[in-house]
Parts: structure tokens; sequence; C-alpha cells
């Protein structure tokens, strides 16, 4: 056991847990202040279920000895998760870097469902998604899996997490239906500083996420934590471009999702490429996802933050340039294409179609087992008065005192510091 691989670690566990609220910052600016605290609650609330269940039977699922398909239950309620050694660090400390994981893919997928999907379902839903879907994902391509016996390359979350989060996100979106003013007013970001907060905190955590995934504080881990600075700076620079080249200003939103989609497009190649190519996919991935978010804006799918143009779009394109650009010279255990080797784009992208069919697949078996037992969404009345209130009684920025707030489930108007939410900018 290594105390300098396991202080590490340990770090790396604690920048990524840091994501979970930056992400519920990153999504809370974007969306209208009448839904800000339920939003940032949908990630933060995921540190809870999430937690508890990979903790109960997910980390089995997931790494437990078992097999092609599945692990087996030799970790279930933590059995067997001690002090002993995995790899350089104590077990629970690779546990507890795992959780991390399971707790913010989960969180990513609220993207695609804010401002109308019930509280009490949408935790039902990530809950039993961080154990069906997610779980098994992190077995074959982490664990002793199909995918990974193929040679599947994936550092640090790739398909196991952005492509996953974002197949589940894309059902969930058509599921669950678009909000009831979608395309017929605007919906603004209330907050552009907390949506640039959340995409600076996501960068800084990234580098526990990138960085950590080594296991050690080792020369991999330096590659990843390079190269997790250089691409989403190269992403950034080319939606800068994109974004004078197409309307001559450049937007905040745009900035900090730029960010958010080169983080995304390295994260499965962090470990295996040279910097100077981390630098190209950060490049190149700018291209598909601000055109993807354009294209989506025209159409009827609700996909309220982008979670696919983003997640979707930038985790598919990372994990194929992993097959093109992937170099043992550079800590890789295999070649890609660029090197010679033709397979490994193969492998790739059958890594990136498994990912989608079965996340779509179970993740439209849950929701619709879960609305057999309650509805997935809320009422038009409770969406109009914004879930901030209608779910947790609360909202994120006190109006006038002495206003009358009458909740939905009460029948006598309440004296509340917060009134129902007014008119801002044309925008109910």
């Amino acid at each position: 056991m290594s105390g300098c691989d396991t202080a590490f670690v340990l770090i790396s566990t604690a920048l990524v847990l840091l994501m979970t609220p930056a992400l519920g910052f990153f999504y809370g600016g974007l969306v209208r202040s009448k839904n800000a605290l339920n939003t940032l609650m949908m990630s933060v609330s995921a540190a809870g279920c999430v937690g508890v269940a990979w903790a109960l039977l997910g980390y089995s699922i997931a790494f437990a000895p078992g097999s092609l398909w599945s692990g087996g239950l030799d970790h279930a309620l933590l059995e067997g998760v001690g002090l002993e050694t995995r790899g350089n660090v104590p077990t629970l400390a690779f546990f507890a870097f795992q959780a991390t994981f399971a707790i913010v893919t989960a969180a990513l997928v609220s993207g695609a469902i804010v401002e109308r999907m019930r509280f009490g379902a949408y935790l039902a839903f990530i809950t039993a998604w961080s154990l069906v879907v997610y779980a098994p994902m992190a077995h074959w391509v982490w664990g002793d899996g199909f995918l990974a016996r193929l040679g599947a390359l994936d550092f640090a979350g790739g398909t196991v997490v952005h492509v996953n989060a974002a197949a589940a996100a894309l059902v969930a979106a058509i599921v669950v239906g678009p909000r009831k003013d979608y395309a017929r007013q605007a919906v603004l970001p209330h907050s552009v500083p907390f949506v640039v907060l959340g995409a600076g905190l996501l960068w800084f955590g990234w580098f526990g996420f990138n960085a950590g995934s080594a296991l050690a504080a080792n020369a991999q881990a330096s590659l990843a934590f390079a190269n997790t600075l250089l691409a989403p700076a190269a992403t950034l620079m080319m939606w800068t471009h994109l974004d004078l080249v197409r309307s001559g200003r450049v937007t905040a939103v745009g900035a900090a999702t730029a960010i958010v989609v080169g983080l995304v497009a390295i994260t499965p190649a962090a470990g295996f490429v040279s910097p100077l190519l981390a630098l190209t996919i950060g490049a190149i991935a700018a291209v598909p996802s601000y055109f993807g978010l354009l294209v989506r804006a025209r159409t009827r799918l609700d996909d309220s933050l982008d979670v696919v143009a983003a997640h979707g779009l930038g985790g598919t394109l990372g994990a194929l340039l992993t097959g093109v650009f992937a170099s043992k010279a550079w800590t890789s255990p295999a070649d890609g294409l660029m090197f010679g080797a033709t397979r490994q784009l193969a492998v790739q992208l059958l890594a990136v179609l498994v990912a989608i069919v079965w996340s779509a697949t179970m993740t439209f078996v849950l929701l619709k087992l879960i609305a057999l037992v309650t509805p997935l969404r809320v009422g038009t009345r409770e969406e109009g008065l914004g879930l901030d209130v209608s779910q947790h009684g609360e909202e994120a920025y006190a109006r006038e005192e002495g206003a009358i707030l009458i909740l939905p489930d009460a029948d006598v108007p309440r004296p509340a510091a917060v009134a129902a939410p007014a008119t801002e900018g044309g925008r109910a």
C-alpha cells in the first residue's frame, strides 16, 4: 500500500464529489428562478440516494467478481470492502472514489427533465438507474466485463458516464414530455453567473475525475491532469471562434458550455493521448456540440439543458477519437488508428453503441414502471407556479414580505416571504 497514492485518491475523491453541487449550480443557473432550488436539489440529492444504493449493492454489481455481464454479490452491503489493498490503495478508498462517479453520472440525467418532473419520481428513477443501468455498464468497461475483455478504452468515463447519461437523458426527455411553455415563449437562464461558476467548479473537480482515475500519483495521472487543462481550453477557443463567425458576439453561457464539452470529450482519452492530441480533441469536440445545440433548438425535443449535445456528442466523439489517437507511448494499453491499430476504433464504436442501446432501453423500462406507481411529472398549475414551491415549499429568492402564497396542497392561503413567481422580462 502506498501512502502517497492513497492520499492522491482521497483528494481526487473529494474533488469529484465537489462536481455534484458544481453541476447543480451549472444547471441551476440555466433554468428560471422559480425552479432554481429544485434543479440544485436534483443534483445534490443524488449524493444521498445514489450514494447509499452504491454502498448497498451498486459497488458489488460493478466491481465484485462475477460474469462477463455483472459482478456478483460478494461486496453487497460492503462485505469485504475494508482496509485491504486494491492496487496501491485501500479498497475503501477505491470504493469511495467510484461512488462519486456513480453520483455525478446519475445527476447528469436531470438536465433533460428539469422544470417539470416530480421530485419523488426523479429520486426513485436515479436510484434504480444507478443500480440497473450504471453499475452493469461500469462492470462491462472497468470491471471484468465483456467490453473490458474486448479491449475498450475508457480512461475516466466517456462511455460509462457521459454517453450512458446522455442516452438516458434523451429517453427521459421524450417520456416525461416537454415543458408546457416550451417553444411558445423564451425560456432564459435566470443567473448566468451561476452557470459560469458551476462550469469553473466542474473544471476544478474534473482534475480529480480524470487524474484520479490513474489511481496513483504517477506519470499517467500527470498526463491526465495536463490533458484536462488543455482540452477544454482548446474547446473554449474554438467555441469562441464559432460564436464570433456566426453572430459576432461571444456569450458567457456558450463559454461555460464549451468548457464542459471539452472536459467531456477528453475524459475517455485523458490518460491515453499526448497533450498535443488532447488539444486536437478539444478543438474538434466544439464543432458537433455547437451545431448540435443549434439543431436541437429547432426541434420539439425539450432536452432542457442540452445533455445530449454536450455529454452525448462530446462523449461519443471523445470515445471514438480515443480509438484514433491512443498511444502506447503515452501510457495507453493499446495504440489507436493513427498508430496503425485499426481494430481499436471498431471496439470503441461498439462500446458507444452498447452504452446507447443499453441505457436508452433500460431507462425507458424504468420510467414506465415508475409511472405505474406515481406520476412522472407535476401538474400544469404546479409547473406554472414553479417546482421550488410545489416540490420543496421554498424558493431560491425571497420576494416581497407579507405576500400570500397558496401551496398546491393547501386549502388556506399562508403568509410567506415569497410570492408566486411574477412575470420577468416577458417570462412567467
